[in-house]
């Protein structure tokens, strides 16, 4: 099995990068594929978002970095067949002051993923739901990751952030991580009665090629609605337009895998 491990970045907050996370993860769980969620955001909204408790003081994220836990015991079932949950909470936004002197801290999660590859083996995608910043977290993910994707929200400065965004992932390319590639750009909360989306949506196309993806995510209540109710919106409402985006989108994905086992046959 060609598992890959995705980051889901952006530094920018509210661009539905937890939104894309969890629908999609789902979107693919219902399609048969095994997916794993590991929650990196202390906020914890994936894990919320997926119908568990971020105050879960034992089965979580941080006690597995700091070693409390083994990866095995600490992989939770969410209520979603085929999607399994590395649940966080407040805790781990301390991680980067206790472990300032650890020289390695940025390979933390490389490491226990990679001395875990039998508890993995089962999974086809491990997707990383990343804080809005550049923190220690963040570097964490991508030095684990094999590929990024990337959620843009269609408004003003979207593409001047994700400018900064392009070169710290080259930076991690040449001294943390060689391997690691951005595998797509998600045009978010767009918005087709505003000039500005559509505006967003060309230039991004003109600037990453083929690196965008077809689909789009449109602003949606249901989209919003759904993490209160401690569910994915492709569950919550099956039929709004954004569970129909995201499952555009898994399909999309899904091509991505098949276009590149195509050509290495």
């Amino acid at each position: 099995m060609n598992r890959k491990i995705i980051s889901v970045i952006n530094q920018k907050g509210g661009v539905g990068k937890t939104t894309t996370v969890i629908n999609l993860a789902t979107a693919l769980a219902q399609k048969n594929k095994k997916i794993l969620v590991i929650d990196l955001d202390p906020q914890g909204n994936a894990t919320t978002g997926l119908g568990k408790s971020n105050n879960d003081q034992e089965k979580n994220v941080y006690n597995l970095l700091i070693g409390r836990r083994t990866l095995d015991n600490t992989i939770q079932e969410s209520n979603i067949g085929g999607l399994d949950l590395i649940t966080s909470n407040v805790n781990l936004s301390g991680l980067e002051v206790e472990t300032a002197n650890e020289a390695n801290r940025a390979f933390l999660l490389k490491e226990i993923l990679n001395e875990n590859n039998n508890v993995l083996s089962k999974y086809e995608n491990i997707f990383i739901d990343c804080p809005p910043s550049l923190s220690l977290l963040t570097i964490m993910s991508l030095v684990s990751a094999d590929e990024i994707l990337v959620p843009l929200q269609t408004e003003f400065f979207a593409l001047e952030g994700i400018t900064q965004l392009v070169k710290t992932i080259e930076r991690i390319k040449v001294n943390l991580n060689p391997e690691l590639n951005i595998r797509g750009i998600l045009l978010t909360m767009f918005d087709k009665r505003n000039k500005l989306s559509a505006q967003v949506d060309k230039e991004a196309r003109n600037f990453f090629k083929d690196k965008v993806y077809q689909t789009v995510i449109p602003r949606n209540v249901r989209l919003s609605e759904a993490p209160s109710h401690g569910m994915p919106c492709v569950i919550y409402d099956k039929n709004c337009l954004g569970s129909i985006s995201y499952f555009k989108l898994a399909d999309e994905f899904l091509k991505q895998d098949n276009k590149v086992l195509g050509s290495t046959a």
